[in-house]
């Protein structure tokens, strides 16, 4: 059977600047089945600069289409002040609570928090300094690859291996929100690990569940999605969110996907032989008198399979029979010899 897949929850800016919808979000987290927590540590001066310039423009047709940079960060951000109160709550209920830092000083911070593991967002994948930083503190290092070239993603890895971190996995991501199906290009997944050498998966920004559950199918080990305790509220990422419901709904297709596809085994198990009594074999279609030649129409291969092996039938056309046999008797290799 398939190993489980690591579902990560992604709650972003979802909590919508409550640090009670937060708390009500991670609970609901757990209740989904999900493994894993992650939240962003950044602020918007970590981030950006509080800029009006065009550069700072939002001008991509996305939800946050003519915002700056800046107050999009300002209204997302997860205070800092929230981060221990959080991961002890994810803690206490069995979730992995871990994060993405976006400079140093979060890195330090999270540090303290003894933060897991450490997710490095799409954009943040051209960020070597950082990148070398996280990797340097021993911990397993997941990259998403939204806006990555093969060569940012080689050289990400490189960075990690070169201070001795190799416990990478590198996430299919594609930097749209939502993201038409058409350019999510799932077929990445099994060239990313082949090509690379790393644990792979998914950073899903597509609506509903059918892309997280095809990518388990094609390899993927690891899911992030948007979480949502509630659309009506709104948030940051609502728009590309999955409520609990659907956050459920989709794990336990993940996890039935995971005991279809199974393992590759060729065994003869008791009830793979018990079902082999539904196979073919050699039976007698007309009652054949000693002397007679065994034909086509005499001899034919039928289920059930407690007769002799469909292979053996052109070695018995044509021969003539040493006993009386009747309509429906199984054919045995020990008669005919």
């Amino acid at each position: 059977m398939k190993k489980n897949t690591f579902i990560i929850a992604e709650l972003s800016g979802n909590h919508n600047g409550s640090l009670g919808i937060a708390r009500e979000t991670i609970e609901a987290i757990k209740k989904s089945g999900a493994d894993a927590v992650k939240l962003q540590t950044y602020t918007p001066d970590t981030l950006t600069l509080k800029s009006d310039k065009s550069y700072f423009q939002i001008n991509d047709g996305s939800i946050w289409n003519g915002r700056t940079s800046y107050d999009v960060f300002s209204k997302a951000f997860t205070p800092w002040e929230w981060h221990e109160e959080l991961f002890e709550l994810a803690n206490e209920l069995g979730l992995v609570c871990f994060s993405s830092p976006f400079d140093k000083s979060a890195v330090d911070f999270l540090e303290k928090l003894n933060n897991p593991i450490y997710k490095i967002a799409s954009p943040e994948i051209v960020d070597i300094p950082l990148i070398e930083y996280v990797a340097s503190k021993g911990k397993p290092i997941i990259m998403s690859t939204g806006i990555a070239t093969l060569k940012d993603i080689e050289l990400a890895i490189e960075t990690c291996r070169k201070v001795g971190n190799n416990d990478i996995t590198i996430l299919k991501c594609t930097t749209a929100y939502p993201t038409p199906l058409e350019e999510v290009n799932l077929n990445a997944i099994p060239t990313l690990k082949n090509v690379f050498d790393v644990k792979v998966g998914l950073s899903d920004h597509t609506i509903g569940a059918t892309v997280p559950i095809a990518s388990v199918v094609l390899g993927a080990e690891v899911i992030e999605k948007h979480f949502i305790l509630d659309k009506s509220i709104g948030g940051a990422d609502a728009d590309f969110s999955m409520d609990k419901k659907e956050f459920k709904d989709m794990i336990k297709a993940i996890r039935d996907v995971e005991k279809l596809l199974g393992k590759v085994d060729y065994s003869m198990t008791e009830k793979r032989k018990s079902s082999r009594r539904f196979s073919r074999s050699l039976y007698v279609a007309q009652d054949i008198k000693k002397g007679d030649i065994f034909t086509e129409k005499n001899i034919r291969s039928v289920r059930p399979g407690y007769g002799i092996h469909p292979k053996y039938l052109k070695d018995i056309l044509g021969k003539i029979s040493s006993k009386k046999y009747f309509f429906g008797d199984r054919l045995v290799i020990k008669e005919l010899n």
